[in-house]
């Protein structure tokens, strides 16, 4: 008996293998040769082969080609400065001050330039104010370099601006304070030795002229290197005359400012070839003088442009100034609408910049006051809802090297 028990695949190559072993099975059982006898049974176990085409030479399977994504284009990265350093040249009253409204801000000065202040007087006279009062931290002098709260400043006593080392140093902003240097040409100087940016502490025939609090939005650093930080008047007039021509709109104006004495004026009379009375002793006079702030403010503002001009009475106090502004206004309004929107100016926008008071104040009150300029609500005039007189208080010296320091801090935050 012939079966097949082990066919598994339904492939006709393997039957057709299949049936030809078995056939010659078949012939070797009845073959007389066979020793096995006819009716023996027969169990023929068939298993699958496995029939497969030529084996080609194995080659190696290439690996997928990466497709390689493009790198990010990265966009060109501005130089950035690290950190704010801070050079001053010049440390008369503005010089000192800026220091001090620095040190209070928490920027860093390294490096100041006098070439007619040695460095023990340096020591001295940023130690003693008599307007502002002692410096209450620690002041003293250490190896050739003045040292305030444990800051060490290089100190130099160079001529020239292209001299000074500011590069060495590490002073990237410098602050021109001697009030020679106005112009972008000299002030350009101060780049020679190694300065990035310089900030004119008074206003300047020909640098882009900015006031903190009105126009510090149109700085560029791409276009700008030497900057005015404009005049302290100025910086009392222009965020006046912003809120309420912004408000109200001005379309003329006279300004006075009733001014503290400077280290310009003479103790007692003396030559002054620009000005005759401007020789006058500072002390005993009260001395009309010109004065470019009201005309400035075109600058900074430019609607205002040829609308305002102004004079200045030189008087006998040491600190703290006072603006008075006479204009048309376009728009009507009361005087109590014109404090109102003075009153949201200084606690809004203007925060900081713009001060308000109803208080009995005079002068004294305002020194050490680090605003721009303080309006007094109480102090103002109506003529009528078109013609008005506002008056507005400032420290000339303090509040304004406070904007200075607030410059340069803008400045480099637009850098950065």
């Amino acid at each position: 008996m012939l079966s097949f028990d082990a066919i598994q695949t339904p492939d006709h190559l393997y039957l057709q293998s299949v049936a030809r072993a078995a056939s010659k099975m078949l012939q070797r059982c009845n073959s007389p040769l066979s020793q096995e006898s006819i009716g023996s049974s027969v169990s023929v176990k068939v298993f699958r082969l496995e029939v497969s085409q030529p084996r080609k030479p194995s080659v190696p399977e290439k690996e997928p080609e990466k497709v390689e994504e493009p790198a990010p284009v990265e966009k060109p990265v501005e130089p950035v400065m690290s950190e704010l350093t801070v050079g001053i040249n010049g440390f008369g009253r503005i010089g000192r001050l800026v220091l001090r409204a620095c040190l209070e801000k928490g920027l860093k000065v390294v490096a100041i330039n006098d070439p007619f202040i040695d460095l023990n007087y340096m020591v001295y006279m940023f130690k003693y104010d008599s307007t502002h009062g002692r410096y209450s931290g620690e002041v003293k002098a250490e190896d050739g370099k003045l040292v305030v709260d444990g800051s060490e400043i290089s100190v130099f006593q160079c001529m020239k601006p292209s001299e000074i080392p500011w590069g060495d140093a590490g002073a990237l902003y410098v602050v021109e304070s001697t009030g020679v240097f106005l112009s972008v040409d000299k002030a350009s100087a101060h780049i020679q030795g190694g300065a990035k940016r310089v900030v004119v502490s008074a206003p300047s025939p020909d640098a882009p002229m900015f006031v903190i609090g009105v126009n510090e939005d149109k700085y560029d650093p791409s276009s700008m290197t030497i900057v005015s930080n404009a005049s302290c008047t100025t910086n009392c007039l222009a965020p006046l005359a912003k809120v309420i021509h912004d408000n109200f709109g001005i379309v003329e104006g006279l300004m006075t400012t009733v001014h503290a004495y400077t280290a310009t004026q003479k103790t007692v009379d003396g030559p002054s070839a620009k000005a005759w009375r401007d020789g006058r002793g500072a002390h005993q006079n009260i001395i009309p003088a010109s004065t470019g702030a009201a005309k400035a403010v075109g600058k900074v503002i430019p609607e205002l442009n040829g609308r305002l001009t102004g004079m200045a009475f030189r008087v006998p106090v040491s600190d703290v100034s006072v603006v008075d502004l006479t204009c048309r206004l376009a728009k009507p309004a009361t005087y109590a609408e014109i404090k109102e929107a003075m009153k949201k100016a200084s606690e809004g926008p203007m925060a900081g910049i713009l001060g308000y008071t109803e208080d009995e104040v005079v002068s004294s009150d305002f020194i050490g006051d680090s605003h721009s300029s303080i309006f007094d609500a109480g102090a103002g005039i109506s003529l009528n809802d078109n013609f008005v007189k506002l008056i507005s208080w400032y420290d000339n010296e303090y509040g304004y090297s406070n904007r200075v320091a607030d410059l340069l801090s803008h400045m480099y935050t637009k850098e950065n």
